[in-house]
């Protein structure tokens, strides 16, 4: 009686922990979230404004309709990334994020940046020769450091009113977005 009972036990364990393990296995396989989203966009090293969501039709980004949205797309295993550009005064947000959509860095013109958007985004290694010195960059850009080469920002601007949507479109279309080109090895170690 007890070794029926104990390979029962058995095989509702090993069933829980295969179920357990499924689960958080799967969003890695999806081909349908965030990063496949971002990546539709073709936002490679250039920003893309994003289209207002219209009512009742597909947001798979979970956009909010009364903001306007820009997004970039890095790959840091080519070189450190660069975000910038000047935004308008009213609020706005930027936000860093890997590929699996959890957020890295966060700030807001809030936080004494003003309209000025100066963002450095480096890897690990890549931060590394940062602390070593062993890159010259411009004063005032803002350092993030990114976990994987993978990530994306997203720029969202609070429009005051609706008619001011095209003009604050415009101003996200002007954001520069690509790689540090004018890093330079100032020793070699």
């Amino acid at each position: 009686m007890i070794r029926p009972l104990l390979w029962g036990i058995a095989g509702l364990l090993l069933g829980l922990v295969i179920h357990l393990v499924i689960i958080l296995i799967l969003p890695y396989f999806a081909s349908d979230n965030v990063w496949g989203q971002v990546q539709k966009l073709e936002a490679l090293g250039e920003a893309v404004v994003i289209q207002q969501p219209q009512p009742g039709a597909p947001n798979p980004l979970g956009l909010d309709p009364e903001m306007a949205y820009a997004v970039c797309q890095f790959d840091l295993s080519r070189g450190p990334g660069a975000f910038s550009g000047e935004l308008p005064a009213d609020f706005w947000s930027v936000g860093i994020f890997d590929r699996n959509g959890i957020s890295v860095y966060s700030t807001t013109n809030r936080s004494g940046v003003g309209q000025s958007l100066e963002l450095g985004i480096f890897n690990e290694e890549q931060t590394q020769l940062l602390r070593e010195q062993q890159f010259e960059i411009d004063e005032g850009l803002l350092i993030i450091a990114a976990p994987q080469n993978d990530v994306f920002a997203v720029v969202r601007l609070a429009l005051p009113f609706p008619e001011m949507r095209a003009r604050y479109e415009a101003a996200l279309a002007e954001l520069s977005c690509g790689h540090i080109d004018t890093l330079e090895v100032t020793s070699d170690r």
